[in-house]
């Protein structure tokens, strides 16, 4: 499976906010961006004027990075959310938040989107009983998402039962359990991507 294997705090870096690609990195003064608060590169602090065309561009690689997406996998689920019923836009980033990757970042099983989506191909997790190794797998209401019995059992699971968890009102977290149940879809109103997806459409539609 394609992945980028290049540097996390580099991406934030020119998207000038914080896309928490790193976990709790991100929320210690040793982050990219608040050392470095500039795009990267030789003319990274230079100052440029952004055109139409240059905002579309940047909303649609800020979302294809905050989710750790690349170009094929993020317009291949574009493609899909414009065929469904509803606001293109709206039905895009619920597909996104929809991955077993980012459900297992919400529900707290992991520090960041990257690190879920590797414990899920390490088949840590399994979806309504049956063990899942697919990040982009799609789950649905009423799916209970568990770390496998086997799983629990070493250091990085056994710390999460001492942790205090807040999750999304579209999903319920047993810590105990380690398990969690998504209890429906999201809407756009909960969800807290700092994205405009309508740009995102715009881009895609010329």
């Amino acid at each position: 499976m394609a992945r980028y294997t290049g540097s996390s705090c580099r991406l934030c870096r020119r998207e000038g906010q914080k896309l928490f690609l790193k976990g709790d990195r991100c929320y210690s003064p040793k982050c990219a961006l608040e050392r470095r608060a500039y795009a990267p590169g030789q003319h990274g602090q230079g100052r440029k004027k952004t055109s139409d065309y240059g905002l579309q561009l940047r909303e649609k690689q800020k979302a294809k990075r905050y989710y750790g997406l690349l170009e094929k996998q993020f317009r291949n689920t574009f493609d899909k959310a414009a065929r469904k019923k509803g606001i293109t836009g709206d039905n895009l980033l619920i597909m996104l938040e929809s991955r077993l990757d980012n459900v297992v970042f919400r529900l707290g099983f992991a520090s960041s989107r990257k690190e879920a989506r590797q414990l899920v191909n390490h088949g840590h997790f399994t979806v309504n009983g049956r063990k899942v190794d697919i990040p982009s797998y799609e789950v649905s209401p009423g799916a209970l998402i568990a770390v496998k019995q086997k799983s629990q059992k070493s250091p990085k699971f056994s710390e999460i039962r001492e942790m205090q968890i807040s999750v999304p009102d579209w999903l319920s977290v047993d810590v105990n359990k380690l398990e969690g149940t998504v209890l429906a879809l999201p809407g756009r109103e909960q969800i807290d991507t700092p994205v405009a997806e309508h740009l995102i459409v715009e881009l895609y539609s010329k």
